[in-house]
């Protein structure tokens, strides 16, 4: 299979799905209005409610959605070969991930800002917005955890990759100053001289490796846990201007930028997709996911088609930022369509590579023997990047290996493997890295929420004491998750709680539509719930029959209450549905 093809049917797939299916449910179903007065505005604290330029939000909103799920999920998921995942990926994006985005920003603009589990309480009554509350932090934990694996696979051991992904911090901090106190406005002078500093600190790497600070920088996997639990925690409690929006931003650019090269490199070397279409391990089996293609396809494949975790973008910082209803159909749909192109490119980067060579870096060493394959390039590739490359498992090094493996192909650029190499592992980082700090915060209001209903002054917003606590909460939780776990036993459990709080996110947005009087409309969100409802129950009970004989007592017990949760939740949803459904109530109009 040519890639230049594959890059040209996706191109052409998203654009006409945003132009046609987005505008249509913009003007048709949401009937956005740039006249109305949006939360930024009423709200405006200079810390979580802050009228922001869209290309700026669209920055930060892409980077916070745009985590591990588009780079590794895809090159997880090549195992089943590369037509899964592409049908997957296009399809879904379209058809679902657009539209769950969409729908729950839209929602949360028109309550004011509010959290899931808040607008859930509002359209599906108390007992349900105290339900999803407590589905949604519980998942999320979880679906922090699963995004940090991919980092500590990639960095442990690694002072040039720590290095230069630990240097966009001080960047960001600088960016941040620059655009609230010395330059205001000056976004683009900002960008050119944040983007810079980024590159330097990749040109940087090399001269520290051997150091006195290259060996400050050297972790293991377990300390790597521990300074990214510490990363999230300071991320949720400094004020959005300087850190979260400054990095996401600026780390959105370089991500289209670098994809954009990739795009480039793809036409100008045009590689032959070595992976087949379809592998036996679609039955099974694999040394990667031990499940079938049906259901852990599209579980393994999150972010990339359609996840869970946007959701709580969707209804987190993003609604606390938007200057302007019409700005919500570039912002949401918009940034999904791109991240389905992001996450087509991963997957044509992953397959480029000899498919031996895949395997060997996937795949523990004692399961790739099981293959009986012989890497074909891979002591090559490893010469060239100066590190061991075989068994690096998580995607994260295989995806790198893969781009740079592109661009080295191009003349004159086979010197520079190395920095390719390392640029790339930065470039992954700062995707995920933009959604932990995100996601901390949005859990650190989730718990606030949960537990102000309980003691009036843990609902006190501007106490420096809450946010540091629940911060300090939230932080723990997913970091001790990811302390004790590893990609083959917490990854299939992210993918099903992250599809799984899909689920939940289709549901309130059906229920919205509802309560709109927009009975036609609902196909768009319970079709695609009905999808990924089924999938991830099933995924769910085949996690548990794996954890058992592994002894994984904690996981199995935690898959268990995801299922209990979601049954409950959808049970309860169409019930509400049903009376909703029959009476003159679902006509009213949401409130501003």
């Amino acid at each position: 299979m040519n890639s230049i093809v594959l890059v040209i049917i996706a191109a052409l797939v998203l654009i006409i799905g945003y132009r046609v299916y987005g505008y249509f449910i913009a003007a048709k179903v949401l009937v956005l209005d740039e006249t109305r007065t949006v939360p930024s505005e009423t709200h405006n604290d200079g810390r979580d409610y802050v009228p922001t330029n869209k290309w700026v939000l669209l920055g930060h909103h892409f980077a916070a959605i745009a985590g591990a799920g588009p780079l590794i999920g895809p090159v997880l998921a090549a195992q089943f070969g590369y037509l899964p995942g592409t049908l997957w990926i296009l399809l879904g994006g379209v058809l679902a991930g657009g539209v769950h985005d969409m729908i729950l920003l839209f929602s949360s603009v028109r309550h004011d800002g509010q959290s899931i589990a808040e607008i859930a309480k509002d359209v599906l009554g108390e007992k349900m917005g105290f339900i999803t509350s407590i589905s949604v932090i519980f998942i999320l934990i979880i679906t922090m955890a699963g995004l940090g694996l991919p980092i500590v696979n990639s960095l442990f051991n690694s002072p040039w990759g720590t290095f230069t992904v630990g240097f966009t911090i001080p960047v960001a901090f600088l960016v941040g100053i620059y655009l609230k106190f010395l330059r205001p406005g000056k976004i683009l002078e900002a960008t050119i001289i944040g983007m810079a500093l980024i590159l330097l600190g990749v040109y940087l790497g090399p001269s520290i490796q051997h150091t006195f600070l290259g060996n400050l920088l050297t972790f293991n996997s377990k300390q790597l846990s521990l300074i990214l639990a510490l990363y999230g925690f300071l991320a949720a409690v400094l004020p959005v201007w300087l850190l979260l929006l400054p990095r996401d931003y600026l780390s959105t650019y370089m991500k289209l930028g670098v994809i954009g090269a990739l795009v480039v490199g793809i036409i100008f070397v045009r590689p032959t997709i070595q992976m087949p279409a379809v592998t036996k391990f679609v039955s099974g089996g694999g040394p990667i996911i031990p499940g079938k293609v049906f259901p852990f396809l599209f579980i393994t494949i999150a972010c990339g088609a359609l996840s869970g975790f946007h959701a709580l973008i969707s209804t987190g910082t993003t609604p606390k930022l938007i200057k302007n209803e019409r700005d919500i159909l570039p912002i949401g749909y918009g940034s999904m369509v791109i991240e389905s192109f992001i996450a087509l490119m991963a997957l044509i980067a992953a397959t480029v590579l000899p498919t031996s060579d895949y395997f060997a870096i996937n795949s523990a060493p004692a399961l790739f023997a099981k293959l009986h394959m012989i890497p074909k390039e891979l002591p090559m590739l490893s010469h060239l990047v100066g590190e061991k490359l075989a068994g690096r498992t998580g995607g994260s090094v295989s995806l790198a290996v893969g781009m740079s493996y592109v661009f080295y192909k191009i003349p004159y650029l086979k010197s520079l493997m190395s920095y390719w190499y390392h640029f790339c592992i930065m470039f992954e980082a700062l995707f995920i890295l933009t959604t932990i700090d995100s996601g901390t915060r949005i859990g650190r209001y989730l718990i606030q929420d949960l537990l102000g209903k309980l003691y009036k002054p843990f609902s006190n917003k501007n106490s420096w004491f809450n946010v540091i606590l629940f911060s300090g909460i939230m932080s723990f939780a997913w970091g001790y998750l990811l302390y004790t776990g590893n990609i083959s036993t917490i990854w299939p459990l992210f993918g099903t709680a992250n599809q799984m709080l899909a689920t939940i996110a289709f549901a309130v947005g059906t229920s919205v539509l509802l309560k709109m009087g927009k009975k036609k409309y609902i196909p768009i969100t319970i079709i695609p719930m009905a999808f990924v409802g089924v999938n991830t129950v099933l995924a769910a009970i085949e996690n548990i029959i794996t954890y058992i004989p592994q002894h994984k007592i904690l996981l199995t017990v935690m898959s268990f209450i995801l299922i209990i949760m979601i049954v409950i939740i959808l049970t309860e949803s169409i019930r509400i549905w049903l009376r909703d459904y029959s009476s003159r109530s679902n006509t009213k109009n949401l409130k501003a």
